[in-house]
């Protein structure tokens, strides 16, 4: 009598693979979008806008 036994892969170990490849991705775009709120901050209309500040005595 010969008996095979199916091969059982884990889903969970499939599931979090994807989780984790989908984070990392997340973290990359939040990173792009930090760099780019930096450069359109560095270019507004009036950088120099804050930076002295006039005083009569």
């Amino acid at each position: 009598m010969n008996i095979s036994l199916p091969i059982v892969t884990s889903p969970t170990i499939d599931s979090v693979d994807v989780g984790v490849a989908v984070l990392a991705k997340n973290l990359d775009t939040v990173e792009e979008l930090g760099q780019s709120m930096i450069k359109m901050m560095e270019q507004s209309v009036a950088p120099y806008l804050g930076q002295n500040i006039d005083i009569m005595v």
